[in-house]
């Protein structure tokens, strides 16, 4: 038996023993499709990596997966364990139907084999810890696992798709990745019926189904710039250009990726991109950095901000003469 069948079996033992409390060594070779001898092996491999196996004799006896000391050296180190753990906790909360549960059953696995040490550090980190984010839109596991089977497979989707009006179509594309905001999903395709690059909301697709049209994958826009871009500008009725006095590393502090796009520049400037319906709300928004700027397009931005800037001095004209609100 090669060292590769051996190493999935013992993974497969592992996996039997996490799911149930205890198992008999008769059951195990059944579920396994080995001996019983086969299975007493791979109960000391298991142990060699640090899982700790108990076995008890006679009548009712068996196998059992108990809480461990160290976490097998071959697996996990120390920051790997913590770092997994923690991630798993925010993973509770994520934007995939399902995925909590899963999330909070993988933890109590680790948690099984984690020693008491690293068992307090991850539960000192999440009990002192808040998460702060806006409410996601939650996507169907099942339809994350179809659309990345046909980015792998390279073959179409198809689907219907609700708009912005909420009028719904009918959709063939071309996948070829899903990117997350963390809030929101989106896949990037080439539509075969505008035969052009596109990017889709997750969250509006309708009965979305992989069909067996392989296609020949081509050169395609980065699909983090290219999502990133759709969902900054794409959507809106004004795109913006503002060149700004900063850093770019102290605006994308300020700019999430799916506000706006950033773009280096020179002498201590960058340029945002940012769109909106609104060109008031821009200027507001693009004020409220607390840097120097300069409107590249569209001019119309220039003059709301010039009436923003109207009413504001008016405003504090008001209240400083008169003492009281106007």
């Amino acid at each position: 038996m090669s060292v590769e069948t051996t190493t999935e079996r013992v993974l497969r033992l592992l996996a039997l023993l996490q799911r149930r409390p205890s198992w008999t060594a008769a059951q195990l070779a059944a579920e396994l499709g080995v001996t019983d001898r086969s299975v007493r092996r791979d109960v000391e491999r298991l142990r060699a990596l640090g899982y700790p196996v108990h076995a008890t004799a006679g009548v009712g006896g068996g196998y059992q997966l108990g809480a461990g000391t160290r976490l097998p050296p071959l697996l996990l180190d120390d920051e790997e364990a913590i770092a997994t753990a923690v991630s798993l906790r925010l993973a509770a909360g994520g934007t995939v139907s399902g995925a909590g549960e899963a999330a909070l059953r993988a933890l109590s696995k680790l948690d099984q084999v984690m020693p008491s040490r690293l068992r307090a550090e991850v539960r000192a980190v999440h009990d002192a810890t808040d998460t702060l984010v806006g409410p996601g839109i939650e996507i169907d596991a099942e339809l994350l696992v179809t659309l990345a089977r046909a980015c792998r497979d390279a073959v179409r989707v198809r689907f219907r798709y609700a708009a912005r009006d909420g009028a719904e179509r009918e959709r063939t594309v071309e996948p070829v990745r899903m990117v997350t905001t963390g809030r929101r999903w989106y896949l990037m395709a080439r539509d075969v019926d505008r035969d052009d690059w596109r990017t889709f909301r997750l969250d509006r697709m309708r009965a979305v189904a992989a069909t067996t049209w392989r296609f020949r994958p081509a050169d395609h826009p980065d699909p983090v710039a290219y999502v990133q871009r759709s969902v900054a500008e794409a959507p809106y009725r004004y795109s913006a250009r503002v060149r700004v006095h900063a850093r770019p590393d102290q605006v994308r502090e300020l700019v999430p990726p799916q506000v706006g796009r950033v773009e280096d520049d020179r002498d201590g400037w960058c340029v945002l991109v940012v769109g909106g319906d609104d060109l008031e709300w821009l200027a507001v928004h693009v004020a409220r950095l607390g840097f120097d700027a300069e409107v590249l397009e569209p001019p119309e931005l220039r003059d709301a901000a010039a009436r923003l800037v109207r009413r504001l001095t008016a405003m504090a004209g008001t209240g400083l003469t008169s003492g009281r609100p106007g």
